[in-house]
């Protein structure tokens, strides 16, 4: 039966608001209305099924957290798809296959009545599985070349949201935390108009253990390492609550992540010369022979940059900041 009570078009223009704050500063204003309106009218339109449709037996919470994943997917995923440099006229058929993937596992898995976690590493994995089929498509017509489809592939705005939150996280002021016990967490509202108050740094901590818990474990030790002992500690016990992503719930996370946004540090003066810096560091690292090991199979494109950076030039036919991507792209996957 239809559910009612669940007043979709309030929820989805909530989240598109929400989002507004959250996408990347680097983008230019046609890029940043993309990611809102992709996440506002897939919410819109998973909603709308969920509440109308007479064949769907979802009760409020459900819709709201299918609505929700949905929605976060399709924001990281079209953040992925523009800083892929994959042309603009491929983005909705990419978008569009990973939104009706996600409906659909999650239509399944929730009527399975699948444990939370399970639901969401279900979903996860299509996603990542529909991405990559997307783009290996565009490849396979002629649309792309091998190399935009494997830069194209590295993207990860799921990663690398968590991996910037080791930053405030460290700047936050210290929450008492004796006896081992952890400060409450807020209960997330159904649909979320008013967020409630909670501590800011409580709502932080327990918004990075959702992102760690769907990072490779490994990746996730790393970060904690950087983190003040007793901040770590928290964000362990929070990653090992099994409710933990409804006690919090997207809103409040969203909320969270937007307050932690306004506190990273911003690069404003991007140059040719930190590019060659960061690549001459990169390429001092290995022989030629190594080197050309490692980028036999990227463009020429980015080969020439490499190549002219360790002599200390700049290869001007790439936009600095392209460059940069490129060039952490290189650190991050060596």
């Amino acid at each position: 039966m239809a559910t009612k009570d669940f007043d979709y078009e309030n929820f989805a223009q909530n989240l598109a608001a929400q989002a507004q704050e959250l996408v990347p500063q680097d983008f230019n204003d046609a890029q940043k209305q993309y990611v809102i309106n992709t996440l506002g009218n897939f919410a819109m339109l998973s909603g709308k099924a969920l509440a109308e449709d007479p064949n769907l037996n979802f009760n409020a919470d459900q819709s709201i957290t299918i609505t929700q994943i949905i929605a976060e997917w399709s924001f990281h995923k079209s953040v992925d798809l523009i800083r892929s440099g994959i042309p603009q006229q491929y983005w909705d058929p990419v978008m569009q296959k990973i939104a009706y993937t996600i409906f659909e596992i999650a239509k399944q898995t929730f009527s399975q009545g699948l444990p939370h976690d399970k639901i969401l590493e279900l979903v996860e994995h299509h996603v990542k599985k529909s991405y990559l089929e997307a783009i290996t498509e565009l490849k396979n017509k002629g649309a792309i070349d091998e190399g935009l489809m494997e830069f194209a592939a590295s993207q990860s705005n799921m990663d690398k949201m968590a991996q910037e939150m080791q930053q405030p996280a460290n700047a936050q002021a210290g929450v008492p935390m004796d006896n081992g016990e952890l400060p409450p967490l807020p209960t997330a509202p159904n649909i979320p108009t008013e967020m409630p108050k909670v501590d800011s740094k409580v709502l932080k901590l327990a918004t990075v253990a959702m992102l760690f818990k769907k990072l490779n474990q490994d990746k996730v030790q790393s970060i904690l390492n950087k983190f003040d002992p007793q901040d770590a500690e928290a964000v362990i016990r929070y990653m090992r609550m099994p409710d933990l992503i409804d006690r919090v719930g997207g809103a409040n996370a969203l909320r969270a992540l937007q307050e932690i946004k306004t506190t990273l540090p911003r690069n404003t003066q991007l140059t040719p010369n930190k590019v060659i810096l960061k690549l001459k560091k990169f390429g001092s690292k290995y022989s030629s022979k190594d080197l050309d090991t490692i980028l036999i199979r990227e463009r020429m494109g980015v080969k020439r940059l490499v190549f002219n950076a360790i002599e200390g030039k700049y290869y001007d036919k790439m936009p600095p900041r392209v460059a940069s991507i490129v060039a952490s792209h290189l650190t991050d996957s060596v």
